[in-house]
């Protein structure tokens, strides 16, 4: 009943006051401008939807939370404001990049070392597993940029970053729920409605974009959920889930903005350049290259994704490492897939 609640009240609250803020938006000239030509829209769309996904997630998680279990929660609810907050700052005049990188270490940080969300084990990729505590807490702080970044930097499509974060925030909610864990379960759904919400709107073509202040949210939240998933108690599955590897599961949901991320930034440092230079060089601009859509384009990247979370779950229990090098080899063959293919002639 709270699940199906969660994502009620989320979708409505998004739904019913998207239209107001376009209005709104029009009014008060809050637009994304085509103003570079790496920007894919060709006229003035109102930015800052993620006014309305934070406003939704948060109303339909309050609302459903089960009041006696705060745990993690204390912590997490600030987290999000100051990642909303710095999102809204970006959208109205900018931040720099470092001001950025402070905001998204401060909240690693509160999340790692107050929170206490934290990687503390590899759990078999190449036969590691407990790692130190300083290595828990650095690549905690690690996954907690990259993933934040990752869902900043895929927003560059109608539908996209919306769309994968709605994956994600199923796919987790889902894991959660069978695995008997509503609080965690609550938050995903409660995203996940939001989201659908709001892909009413900023589906090709958009209306209105989520701009920093919705993917900035979206990336920590599903961070924390993926983290969540990959240290839930093993003993505390159901028989059925067992077979499923936390870390490749959790890898697998956030395959493409991880891939995406890595790639662009390291061919970034590789010219030389600031790993947050704005660049034509994501897989997105690859496949409108070869003559798709923008609908087309978000459909395959669903696609590969929803493959690699069905990899995951089905696949039967066995070696981590070897579960985790068929996972990249599938990666792999998507990317060569993707490079091999010639581009389409511009007319």
């Amino acid at each position: 009943m709270e699940i199906a609640m969660a994502i009620m009240i989320s979708f409505f609250i998004v739904l019913l006051s998207t239209p107001s803020f376009i209005r709104v938006a029009q009014i008060k000239n809050l637009f994304d401008e085509p103003n570079e030509s790496r920007k894919l829209h060709k006229k003035s769309i109102p930015s800052m939807g993620g006014i309305m996904i934070f406003a939704g997630t948060l109303f339909s998680f309050m609302i459903c939370y089960p009041v006696e279990d705060i745990g993690y929660v204390k912590y997490l609810i600030p987290s999000v404001l100051v990642m909303f907050f710095i999102g809204i700052k970006d959208d109205i005049i900018g931040t720099a990049a470092v001001k950025k990188l402070i905001g998204h270490l401060l909240v690693a940080f509160i999340m790692t070392l107050m929170a206490d969300i934290r990687i503390t084990s590899l759990y078999g990729i190449f036969e590691i597993r407990e790692i130190p505590i300083w290595a828990s807490i650095a690549l905690t702080i690690f996954t907690y940029v990259v993933v934040i970044n990752a869902f900043n930097l895929i927003d560059g499509v109608d539908g996209l970053a919306g769309g994968v974060g709605c994956i994600a925030s199923v796919s987790f909610g889902v894991w959660f729920l069978l695995a008997g864990s509503m609080v965690d379960a609550i938050i995903a759904f409660s995203l996940a409605g939001a989201l659908l919400g709001f892909l009413r709107f900023n589906f090709y073509p958009a209306n209105i974009f989520m701009g920093d202040s919705g993917s900035l949210t979206v990336g920590l939240i599903i961070c924390v959920l993926a983290i969540r998933v990959i240290e839930f108690d093993f003993t505390a599955l159901p028989d059925s889930m067992k077979h499923i590897s936390k870390p490749i599961f959790a890898m697998a949901v956030l395959s493409y903005p991880l891939i995406d991320t890595l790639r662009v930034f390291s061919i970034r440092i590789a010219k030389g350049l600031s790993p947050y230079t704005a660049d034509s060089n994501h897989l997105h601009h690859r496949l409108l290259s070869l003559g798709l859509n923008h609908a087309q384009t978000v459909a395959v990247i669903y696609s590969f994704n929803a493959v690699l979370i069905t990899y995951a779950v089905s696949v039967p229990l066995m070696n981590t490492s070897i579960t985790f090098l068929i996972l990249a080899g599938m990666i792999l063959g998507f990317l060569g897939a993707l490079f091999l293919i010639p581009r389409k002639e511009k007319t």
